[in-house]
């Protein structure tokens, strides 16, 4: 069995009105990723991620760049043991 994690991220940037939010959601089911990402109210994107642990760091690689109209600045990561709460990855509002 694949060893399995879960990650809190929080993106800084040029994130939001770039299609951060689909494209993270686009990027994380084609990983078979679990989770959820949100706008927040100062610019920055919030995700959670559940899976593989090398796919997640994967997924991260992902979040430093994000999609080409995107300008990341910083990435805040933060580890926790899986849960699997989570059936699907979404985009929440």
């Amino acid at each position: 069995m694949a060893d399995k994690a879960r990650v809190h991220v929080v993106i800084e940037g040029r994130v939001q009105g770039v299609f951060f939010r689909a494209s993270t959601r686009d990027e994380a089911r084609a990983r078979g990723l679990t989770g959820w990402a949100r706008n927040l109210p100062d610019g920055r994107v919030e995700a959670w991620f559940e899976g593989d642990k090398r796919v997640l760091e994967n997924m991260l690689a992902w979040c430093r760049k994000g999609p080409p109209s995107a300008y990341v600045t910083r990435v805040e990561v933060e580890w926790q043991a899986y849960v699997g709460d989570q059936m699907d990855f979404r985009v929440v509002y």
